[in-house]
């Protein structure tokens, strides 16, 4: 039975879940992003702000605009089509007029005016274009209204997080007769300000004072008019360069092709397939911010729009063999940002790797303690595995050298501070007064829990944790050794080799066969099936004949849906398909664990994880794949179940489809060999070839053609290589 402490833990440590009333009024709202801006809009290009709807446009993790509504002589225009381009770059909008009477009196019938809305966002500025265009026989004339509001709420305000008191809103000013100011002074001492300007294609203006802005067309047939405005959020002293639509528009190009060069082109003979790879290399680019160290994908829109240590790692990863630079980004973003210093406040220690980063009025004032945050207990491993997953694939040893110091004391802080009761595990414990309680993945209050629902008492020892700390030691052992320090190398070594043993000994459970999810601050064994099982193949840390027995566990029915491995059993005492982690559907959660079985020999399976979630991409909008979707069983002609506050797009979900195709082709790029190899690759029915344009290999590129053949569909490989020191090796 759950105990009255955990119902009551219930109230007071979920304050950060995100609320079912936190959600958009229609799920075909379209997301526009960029750096650190991202909008979400209904299907007309507006921003509808009732109650506490998430749509609007977000700045640096406030939203400095909450209403956004068009208007043609005072009514709603009618939705023809609603499309965010392939590239993410621009919300494309067409409306025509519902039946009215123009200014001059005149009777205008339905869809005689077309109305164009196209709108973007970049470095921190929103721009609209809007095209209007009579096809009635006869000049007329209209009046278009364009509304806007702003609340200046928080993230974490929006998120459900009620406040005490806010700041001072002031009312509209307008400068002159082609602006408009709306502005907050928090209580943090800054005034947020949204600035409107508008071009002066317009007839006549009015209704400034009301914050629904009013111009008046003459619109001759088959004539085309055209507004533009832009709005532009600023801080304190900042200072954003503003620019009118077009110049705006001249930007994307120049920047797409900067950040899509991070990535080859990957085409199958499955137009579907390839048009989710597509998507999801798209996606990813949009959530590739700018930083001093690189390229960073933010972790999802809305709710995440900053840098997760954790997210930005295992996105890296999914995405590493075919995108190498984003994990040197990373990496030196990380470094950068590891805590050197003890901080309880922030659950900060000497070596450990960020967890997040936030901005806004709350983190200002410390209502919430993520400014810089380290409340993760995988982070740190995690970090550690990328830097040597990222030597392997590219040989970098100067990237390596530049952070070998980071490592080392990533490698310290697992030792010192990792292991809290000197067992041997890793485990977590919070010290921060607002900080998770949860601190792995799955770190929602109730996620981690015995047999009999009751919740764990940390410090939690999670099993995929150790598997991580296994895997950062080994390559941290192998880039002493490179670094020519071998006594270092050795003393890693034989501490991932002990850890092994002691974890296969300890976490198996032969009753569950399955390993367990956790141990308790008691030592206690928590029996559950869950996910974070499969997570353990990943770095090799299962023994070979457990590794078998976990893989039947996890495809059974009661985990595997037929969509993907659900993070909780079916037979779980705290299973729910609806919750955040107790019976959901989370993309990279599947690819991590398709990427592990495939390194036990266990390709099959993988291939059916990767089959599932292309299934599920077919049924959801743009073939994104959302953040989690809610775990119930695979029906016949149905897609999955939506889980309503999913970040979509999110970046180790979209960056999954790249872990997927690596396990399945098992495809290894080794620098220091001069080798491309496959180890007994296998492709679905559905896909009869891949080819791959552009893959970095070394200082150069190569491309690839993998093909399916034969009635034994044996697998078969070509490449266009021109530098020779370079061999292909497929085994078969």
């Amino acid at each position: 039975m759950i105990t009255d402490k955990n119902q009551t833990q219930s109230s007071d440590e979920d304050k950060y879940y995100i609320t079912a009333e936190s959600v958009n009024l229609d799920d075909r709202t379209q997301v526009l992003n960029h750096c650190e801006t991202f909008g979400i809009f209904n299907r007309s290009g507006d921003i509808v702000g009732q109650g506490d709807a998430v749509q609007g446009i977000y700045h640096r993790d406030t939203r400095y605009i909450n209403r956004l509504g068009l208007k043609i002589n005072n009514l709603k225009p009618i939705v023809l089509s609603s499309n965010v381009k392939e590239e993410n770059e621009i919300l494309s909008v067409d409306l025509t007029n519902p039946e009215m009477v123009s200014i001059d009196g005149d009777t205008m019938h339905h869809g005689t005016i077309h109305i164009g809305r196209s709108q973007l966002i970049r470095y921190g500025v929103f721009y609209e274009k809007i095209e209007i265009e009579n096809y009635n026989a006869q000049a007329c004339r209209i009046d278009l209204s364009i509304e806007l509001g702003s609340d200046f709420k928080d993230i974490f305000e929006v998120r459900g997080l009620r406040r005490q008191e806010r700041g001072l809103l002031y009312g509209y000013e307008y400068p002159d007769n082609r602006s408009l100011r709306m502005s907050y002074q928090g209580l943090d001492d800054i005034l947020r300000r949204v600035d409107i300007a508008f071009s002066d294609a317009y007839d006549k203006i009015s209704g400034f004072e009301k914050g629904e802005v009013t111009f008046q067309f003459l619109l001759h047939p088959k004539k085309k008019v055209s507004l533009h405005y832009s709005i532009t959020f600023e801080a304190g002293n900042e200072h954003t360069e503003k620019k009118d639509f077009n110049e705006a528009l001249k930007q994307v190009e120049p920047d797409l092709i900067k950040t899509k060069a991070y990535f080859p082109v990957i085409k199958t003979s499955n137009g579907q397939f390839t048009h989710w790879i597509s998507r999801s290399k798209a996606d990813l680019v949009s959530l590739m911010s700018q930083t001093p160290y690189g390229k960073y994908p933010y972790a999802g829109v809305p709710w995440y729009n900053t840098a997760f240590g954790r997210d930005g790692i295992i996105t890296a990863l999914e995405v590493l063999w075919a995108a190498p630079d984003l994990a040197r980004d990373v990496l030196f973003f990380l470094a950068a940002n590891q805590a050197n210093t003890l901080n309880e406040s922030t659950d900060a220690e000497p070596g450990k790797i960020l967890h997040e980063t936030r901005d806004g009025e709350m983190v200002a004032l410390n209502e919430v303690p993520f400014k810089q945050y380290y409340g993760t207990i995988d982070a740190t491993p995690l970090f550690v595995i990328l830097a040597g997953e990222y030597y392997d694939r590219t040989g970098d040893l100067e990237t390596i050298q530049k952070i070998w110091s980071n490592i080392v004391n990533a490698i310290n802080w697992i030792n010192q501070y990792g292991d809290i009761d000197d067992d041997g595990f890793v485990e977590y414990q919070h010290k921060a007064k607002n900080g998770l309680t949860n601190q792995g993945w799955k770190d929602s209050f109730d996620s981690v829990f015995h047999s009999n629902g009751q919740l764990a008492d940390p410090p939690i020892a999670l099993c995929e944790v150790q598997a991580y700390v296994y895997g950062a030691k080994l390559h941290a052992s192998n880039l002493a050794r490179i670094l020519d320090q071998p006594k270092q190398a050795e003393t890693w070594k034989n501490e991932a080799k002990a850890l092994k043993e002691k974890f296969n000994e300890v976490f198996w459970d032969k009753d569950l066969n399955c390993y367990v999810l956790a141990l308790d601050g008691q030592k206690r064994p928590c029996k559950v099936k869950t996910s974070n099982a499969g997570q353990v193949l990943f770095t090799g840390i299962a023994d070979r004949s457990k590794a078998k027995k976990l893989v039947e566990t996890l495809m059974a029915p009661d985990m595997f849906s037929g969509w993907g491995i659900r993070t909780l059993s079916t037979q779980e005492f705290r299973y729910n398909p609806m919750s955040y982690h107790n019976g959901s559907i989370w993309p990279h959660d599947v690819a991590l664990i398709a990427n592990g079985m495939a390194k036990y020999g266990f390709e099959a399976e993988a291939l059916q994880l990767m089959s599932g979630l292309f299934d599920a991409s077919l049924y959801i909008n743009l073939q994104r794949l959302p953040e989690l979707f809610c775990g119930m069983d695979r029906r016949a002609g149905e897609g999955p179940t939506a889980y309503p506050v999913a970040c979509s797009p999110q970046a180790w979900s979209v960056g999954a489809v790249y872990m997927f195709l690596k396990s399945v082709l098992q495809i290894k790029i080794s620098p220091l060999r001069k080798e491309v190899s496959f180890h007994k690759p296998i492709l679905p029915e559905y896909l009869q070839s891949i080819e791959i344009k552009k893959l970095r290999i070394g200082d150069s590129f190569v491309d690839l053609e993998i093909t399916r053949h034969g009635a034994d569909n044996m697998i078969g490989v070509n490449w266009n290589n021109t530098n020779k020191e370079w061999r292909l090796i497929v085994v078969k």
